[in-house]
């Protein structure tokens, strides 16, 4: 077989193969560019702010020191509202701990009705909660966030989701379908096919290399067709 004959080849299939991935950019893109970032977010089903009452600082009893006393290795202590009243949040070397700041004992883990009541006031539309699951293992949606977590799933088109901390009731994370079909086309964007935590994608090298053979055989498919035709005119 001639070189041009395989160029012409290579040229062929690589750029069909580059032009079906030029295709799945485009219309990702184009889902990305469609549906605001803010509404990917899910801020506009969750209380960012104000979902929990103020902060009640008359009904702390128990001093921040007599806490910071109680544990090994204090990195941090926060003040938050919890179910009405105020708690520390206590990381020290054994992990998260909540204290009652009015009784001064630790809280145990929220339970499923705790659970469901404060996703309920996170929430701001006015769909049933469908279910309430402690999920000792996180799912993909949520990856690198901390099992176990409270998963409250309310009813709708949209399956608005919310994470909550068992310990301290923060909110871990908020997911919807229209979030997860934008995960799944930033997959096909990023062409991360293979491994969702893979940084370094050897198909994107992949894709470069057939990029540049394309680009290569192109030119040289150019040459080439302005030889033979100097050639042609010559005889």
């Amino acid at each position: 077989m001639r070189p041009a004959s395989i160029a012409r080849k290579t040229h062929k299939w690589l750029a069909l193969l580059i032009g079906i991935q030029a295709l799945i950019w485009a219309i990702s893109g184009l889902y990305m560019v469609v549906v605001p970032i803010e509404i990917i977010h899910g801020d506009h089903f969750v209380h960012l702010h104000g979902s929990q009452p103020p902060l009640a600082l008359d009904k702390v009893r128990h001093d921040i020191n007599d806490v910071r006393q109680s544990y090994n290795d204090v990195r941090s202590v926060r003040l938050k509202p919890l179910l009405d009243e105020p708690h520390y949040v206590v990381e020290h070397a054994g992990g998260l701990t909540l204290v009652n700041a009015v009784t001064g004992r630790e809280r145990p883990p929220l339970t499923n009705e705790e659970a469901e009541r404060l996703a309920r006031a996170l929430y701001t539309g006015k769909s049933a909660v469908q279910s309430v699951t402690l999920l000792a293992e996180v799912p993909a949606e949520i990856r690198g966030r901390a099992a176990p977590v409270w998963q409250v799933r309310f009813a709708g088109w949209n399956d608005h989701t919310i994470y909550l901390s068992p310990i301290t009731g923060d909110l871990v994370a908020r997911r919807h379908n229209l979030w997860r079909t934008f995960d799944f086309v930033w997959m096909f964007h990023i062409m991360d096919y293979a491994e969702r935590t893979d940084v370094n994608n050897p198909l994107v090298r992949v894709a470069t290399i057939a990029a540049s053979i394309v680009m290569l055989s192109g030119v040289w498919l150019l040459f080439y067709s302005f030889r033979r035709r100097r050639a042609a005119a010559a005889r």
